[in-house]
């Protein structure tokens, strides 16, 4: 009887285990940057500008399946008014433009959407006013987001801002617009293109009593 000649993995069985658990590792990791970046994305809130909707060292999610879908039919991500999006800081002491400055510290921030292009924000007298033409008397967004006094923007909007809004750009701010307590639209920051939008906020994760979606 002719006899059978043995495979590699048959005479070194630990061959097969390694190239297996090779493959799951490949696997989990191409997985995970895959998700990363086209489905969800994780960040730790830095700071007191998003109180009180969002405190210091919350983890949220972020949703970047609505903005990969869009990239993939070849449109910008347009988010809505009033959401909480992640994008990416510009440079330093230069215009926001869509590339991204990895040397910058706070690389990604956390804002809520206000207004868009051609839209008129005005900040005067403590109160954030958006005019467009569907309202040329102006009207106030923080009305639809502020469920409460702990939840939604603060009241009061320090600074002064008579502005349109540019083509290709949003209006963003913080939600605790006292003093300067958020750099945003209104401070420094200026508006910011669609093209740095990571996406919106879906799920705070963390702290685990305080779990909510947006």
């Amino acid at each position: 009887m002719e006899k059978k000649e043995l495979t590699i993995f048959e005479r070194h069985p630990i061959i097969k285990d390694i190239l297996s658990l090779i493959t799951f590792v490949v696997a989990i990791v191409v997985g995970t940057m895959t998700i990363n970046a086209f489905v969800f994305r994780s960040y730790n809130v830095v700071g007191v500008s998003m109180e009180n909707t969002l405190h210091n060292n919350d983890r949220v999610i972020v949703n970047r399946l609505a903005v990969s879908l869009a990239h993939f039919k070849g449109e910008e991500y347009v988010p809505e008014r009033g959401q909480v999006i992640v994008f990416a800081n510009g440079e330093a002491n230069g215009p926001l433009t869509c590339g991204i400055d990895t040397t910058i510290r706070d690389q990604y921030i956390i804002k809520r959407v206000i207004a868009f292009p051609g839209e008129r924000v005005i900040v005067k007298d403590g109160e954030l006013t958006v005019i467009n033409d569907e309202h040329p008397e102006g009207f106030h967004p923080d009305d639809e987001t502020r469920k409460s006094d702990t939840d939604g923007p603060k009241k009061d909007t320090s600074g002064e801002v008579d502005m349109i809004v540019p083509e290709g750009e949003i209006f963003v701010a913080g939600d605790n617009r006292e003093g300067t307590h958020s750099y945003d639209s209104r401070y420094g920051l200026g508006t910011v293109p669609y093209c740095r939008i990571i996406g919106p906020v879906a799920l705070r994760l963390f702290p685990f009593n305080h779990l909510r979606t947006f």
